[in-house]
């Protein structure tokens, strides 16, 4: 009886991954329970992906796309192995792995395309934050909120991330940790400041209030920082507010503290030139003649504000049709231009070995705002870091979170602030 008993429960956890009951003898490995963390290995780049695995069930979450615990359909453990299966609207999931020495190796497989990956256990992040909901078009914008130690009031700074997927710590979505805002914040809170820093919307946090693409464009983005101000304002805890961008954050905040109740603006990394002509600059020499050609020709329509329908398959990772409207939001500013409708004293820094933005993008905004305070540091790369000039040397520092930040870039900013 007991022998039938076992091969049925062989049956079921083929079957249904049930008869925890005889985990004994079906020999399932119980280390393999808990909280798993690590990376996809995407082609070029790196997504964070943890796993809840539980005896009888198992969940996934993505973080940086605003997944949590979403659960699995099929979970079946046997030995020191695992096959997890769900169905994430519409889009079958498939995660198969082996469990040794206190990892989990496997690969995740997405609409045909697998990915390896290593999981470690998961360790809690401290939260040093308060979360806070600000109401904005479409929803609550989720924030982080750094207070210093004391009762306050304190002076509070509104911290704007770069370009393209870049969360509130600072770290691109695929591009490795390197949590070069949360070090601003946390050092702001060390020197006295309070500071919130976000998600941007239809990423990580706030990821439902741009779940399309094609719903987005940059004026959305600068009535956020609109309303955190306001937030900021309508707050006893806050004695004045200040404003600070990076990369295309400095666009966004520039736009959004005009006629605005901000004590100061500091733009770090910022491009100086219409988005157009960053482009036309970084592609020229990359396509051929006649790509260079169609970009010209989709830059000039889309800047007049006209969707273009066709578009080549080489150009459709720059100009697909769901990015276009945020294009089309994104070429009408001219940053050298609006950084001097900015009616509060202004801050730009600069580092020198910047591999994404070069010191004329900063010298461009210096001419638009000529009493700007203008700060060059000395071997500080995009992501606010001592770095090499080399390519590969710099690029290594965006996937390491225990470099500090760059000598003397704090300093600047805590001294004009304070002024």
């Amino acid at each position: 009886m007991k022998k039938q008993l076992i091969l049925l429960c062989v049956f079921l956890s083929l079957i249904l991954g049930a008869c925890s009951d005889h985990k004994e003898e079906l020999g399932v490995d119980e280390e393999m329970f808990g909280k798993w963390q690590g990376e996809l290995e995407i082609p070029g780049s790196q997504l964070t992906i943890i796993l809840n695995l539980k005896e009888e069930a198992a969940s996934l979450s993505v973080p940086a796309q605003g997944l949590t615990e979403a659960p699995f359909n099929e979970v079946f453990y046997t030995g020191n192995k695992l096959s997890l299966n769900m169905n994430l609207s519409g889009t079958e999931i498939k995660v198969v792995g082996t469990y040794d020495d206190d990892q989990i190796e496997g690969t995740f497989t997405q609409s045909g395309q697998s990915f390896k990956f290593i999981l470690t256990p998961y360790v809690e992040e401290e939260v040093t934050y308060e979360r806070i909901n600000v109401p904005v078009q479409g929803g609550d914008l989720k924030a982080a909120l750094q207070l210093p130690e004391g009762d306050g009031p304190f002076p509070v700074a509104i911290i704007i991330a770069g370009s393209g997927p870049t969360d509130k710590d600072g770290n691109t979505i695929g591009g490795g940790k390197n949590n070069s805002l949360k070090m601003v914040a946390e050092e702001l809170a060390a020197k006295g400041f309070a500071s919130i820093r976000y998600d941007k919307r239809g990423i990580g946090e706030n990821q439902q209030l741009a779940p399309k693409e094609e719903d987005l464009t940059i004026d959305q983005l600068v009535d956020d920082v609109k309303k955190l101000i306001g937030y900021a304002d309508a707050e006893r805890k806050f004695s004045e507010i200040h404003v600070i961008g990076h990369s295309e954050g400095s666009l966004i905040g520039m736009l959004a503290v005009q006629n605005s109740k901000v004590a100061s603006y500091t733009s770090i990394a910022g491009p100086g030139r219409p988005a157009d002509e960053i482009l036309k600059a970084q592609l020229e020499g990359q396509l051929t003649p006649e790509l260079m050609d169609k970009t010209q020709s989709i830059l000039k329509a889309l800047k007049a504000g006209k969707t273009v329908d066709d578009v080549p398959t080489d150009l459709q990772m720059l100009f697909r049709k769901s990015v276009q409207p945020y294009l089309i939001s994104w070429l009408k500013y001219d940053p050298s231009a609006e950084i001097g409708k900015v009616d509060k004293p202004v801050l730009i820094i600069q580092g020198t070995h910047d591999i994404q933005v070069p010191v004329e993008e900063a010298e461009l905004l210096k001419s638009g705002k000529p009493k700007a305070d203008f700060v060059l540091i000395e071997g500080m790369n995009h992501v606010l870091k001592d770095a090499p000039s080399d390519v590969e040397g710099n690029a290594s520092t965006y996937k390491d979170p225990t470099l500090p930040l760059a000598s003397d870039f704090m300093n600047s900013i805590i001294n004009f602030i304070k002024e």
